[in-house]
């Protein structure tokens, strides 16, 4: 719900018309749900085991609540498939968080 949240808020304060978010949205729920392949982006369970990552996140970054938790659930994305490298947000204060766990920033 972050990206089509953050991509509509861009479209409220004047950054992207509501044109160009819907297709940013759309685009975002093809790669989410998947279309004619199989979704691109994995899901990750809130779990204890989240939480408990998310609280600690909290603790060595300056997070709120809710980029703790999507900080905590690339974690545990990276512990599942060690592959998973990069981490992408529009919040510059969560970006600095992922680049100082070890993400690097897509593209």
């Amino acid at each position: 719900m972050e990206v089509p949240s953050a991509l509509w808020r861009k479209h409220r304060i004047g950054e992207l018309s509501r044109e160009d978010a819907a297709v940013l949205v759309q685009a975002f729920e093809r790669d989410w749900f998947g279309t004619e392949a199989e979704p691109v982006l994995v899901r990750i369970g809130v779990t204890d085991d989240v939480l408990d990552e998310a609280a600690r996140c909290a603790a060595r970054h300056p997070l709120r609540a809710y980029d703790a938790v999507q900080l905590a659930s690339a974690i545990a994305a990276r512990r599942a498939e060690p592959g998973v490298t990069a981490f992408a947000c529009f919040d510059e204060r969560l970006t600095a968080a992922a680049l100082a766990e070890g993400f690097a920033s897509p593209g």
